[in-house]
């Protein structure tokens, strides 16, 4: 169940100070993908082997959203299990002044609006994948 929260390297360098982290994200997936297959379910629904990747919303990060939603697609399968998560939460140092008196992370110093986590299934959906969590899947159509 790997995470995929950041297509552009230099959003990734900024907000979790890993420039490599998509690329490395996108080695992983593709390896773990290509080792057990897409989430198959046994006939009690739960999961016996396969991805699902894990995708936290971050506000205001929609384009990087839909374009790892277009790699998934295109690059691992279209058939790959998608949890879209609307958890995100400011905390830590988000919002704190900075030394030069400036909110650090001002970007992404609220939670998604839920607009957003629409947006981002069906920015899944264009892309197109269809293995959503069923509860929120529903609730966005």
């Amino acid at each position: 169940m790997p995470d995929f929260k950041f297509w552009e390297p230099e959003t990734a360098k900024q907000l979790a100070k890993a420039k490599d982290y998509p690329e490395r994200a996108r080695e992983a997936i593709a390896e773990m993908h290509r080792q057990v297959g897409p989430l198959k379910l046994g006939s009690d629904g739960l999961a016996r082997r396969g991805v699902i990747v894990r995708h936290l919303v971050m506000p205001g990060l929609l384009g990087e959203t839909a374009q790892i939603f277009e790699w998934l697609a295109r690059e691992v399968s279209r058939d790959t299990y998608v949890n879209i998560m609307g958890q995100y939460r400011p905390e830590y140092e988000v919002g704190k002044i900075a030394k030069d008196g400036s909110p650090r992370y001002a970007s992404i110093d609220r939670r998604p609006a839920s607009r957003e986590l629409d947006c981002a299934y069906e920015a899944a959906r264009r892309a197109g994948l269809w293995r959503f969590d069923e509860r929120r899947a529903l609730a966005s159509t």
